[in-house]
């Protein structure tokens, strides 16, 4: 089991902070692990165990407190009079109308509260204006390849490989029949599909769902729009409207399965309000229904690239400098990160093109090129590095 460190972090600095911490994130990605290693360090602290509560609520044992009362009584009846006590509620979604529990339980003294969901629905509506600055939320992801690297060990262009190959849902990571990943990719994925998305959604027509879902996982990286989806799939026979396809977007985007990268103009220092691009959540499940079809190498290392840079901490926008993109803006606390992604840059002209748009910004913060390249290639402070280097490096400034 690999420590999630960077969200461990966060959990530790946010203890008995008069917050409710939530931990969100698409199914499989390790939120209960997260919530597990965070209790041993409270009981490496001192902390006993009468002063835990952990409730998961997709264990068939605590089917009974999915009533939001007999939850209520059943946390209160165990909470200790005279020292802090933690409460963990994993996947709390389940419980219908499980906020006016958690609220309950959060203004009680000296009782910590930490709750996790699957589902963007759970931090919307009510809970969002009940709870409103009262929570702080913590977004998790897969593993990143330094924590997969760590976690499987060896050389690291086998560990590369892997991951690129198979993406970085934790268990994934312990799976070495093939067939037996596949089914457990599958498993996430009907999950997410029909409890998170089909069942809360209503959705009748499951099939064009999927059609949606094919598109956006074989358009990774590239700009779309949801007229261009439904008529793209229309021409295929499967009629729909762009309304449709931008409620799955929405679904899907509400299921952590997709993420936005809007548009920002450098120049114009504006953020833009169309052709917006999507990434997974984790390039496994890209594999796991398209195969290696029209695999894009560069687009599957910018999906990687962008989940990174999200991890670190960063909001993500695609540039627009003059009639040129450049793949990532990063921003974080006023500073700001230029990269473009590559396979390759050996090439003159692929240097070429992907150099000229970091080119033409006019300002003094960093601007990478990150590509599979071994061999450096620096020109008008503008650094080449490697994928991989980047990826194991400990923060975005270090080894750059």
């Amino acid at each position: 089991m690999v420590l999630r460190e960077r969200y461990l972090d966060k959990l530790i600095q946010l203890r008995d902070k008069q917050l409710i911490k939530v931990v969100t994130g698409v199914r499989r990605c390790g939120k209960s692990t997260l919530l597990l290693q965070f209790q041993n360090y409270l009981k490496k602290q001192g902390v006993a165990p009468e002063q835990i509560i952990v409730l998961n609520f997709e264990d068939i044992v605590n089917e009974e407190l999915l009533d939001y009362h007999k939850l209520y009584d059943y946390v209160t009846a165990r909470l200790l009079p005279d020292k802090m006590t933690y409460i963990f509620l994993d996947e709390i979604q389940a419980v219908p109308e499980f906020q006016k529990a958690v609220d309950s339980l959060f203004i009680k003294d000296k009782a910590d509260v930490y709750i996790t969901g699957s589902n963007a629905y759970l931090l919307s509506g009510e809970l969002a204006t009940l709870l409103s600055g009262r929570y702080v939320e913590i977004q998790m992801l897969p593993l990143s390849f330094g924590e997969y690297f760590e976690l499987v060990g060896g050389s690291r262009r086998d560990a590369w490989n892997a991951y690129f190959q198979n993406g970085g849902f934790p268990y994934t990571a312990s799976i070495e029949d093939a067939a037996v990943r596949k089914d457990y990719l599958s498993g996430i994925y009907n999950t997410v599909l029909l409890k998170d998305i089909v069942a809360r959604k209503r959705i009748s027509d499951v099939a064009l769902l999927e059609s949606v879902i094919k598109f956006l996982f074989d358009n990774v990286g590239n700009v779309v729009s949801s007229k261009k989806i439904a008529d793209s799939l229309t021409s295929y026979g499967r009629k729909t409207t762009p309304v449709t396809v931008e409620n799955y977007i929405e679904a899907l985007m509400e299921s952590f399965i997709l993420y936005k990268a809007g548009r920002y103009d450098v120049k114009g220092k504006q953020h833009l309000k169309s052709l917006e691009k999507y990434y997974l959540v984790d390039i496994g499940l890209r594999r796991l229904l398209l195969g290696n079809r029209n695999v894009d190498i560069g687009h599957l290392l910018e999906n990687i690239v962008y989940l990174e840079l999200l991890r670190r901490g960063y909001k993500v926008s695609i540039g627009k400098v003059e009639n040129l993109e450049i793949d990532f803006i990063a921003e974080s606390g006023g500073d700001r990160i230029y990269y473009q992604v590559a396979a390759s840059v050996l090439d003159p002209g692929t240097f070429a093109r992907e150099i000229a748009p970091l080119k033409k910004v006019n300002d003094y913060y960093p601007r990478y090129i990150l590509s599979m390249d071994e061999i450096p290639m620096n020109e008008d402070g503008i650094k080449q590095l490697n994928i991989v280097d980047f990826l194991l490096s400990r923060t975005p400034k270090q080894s750059l």
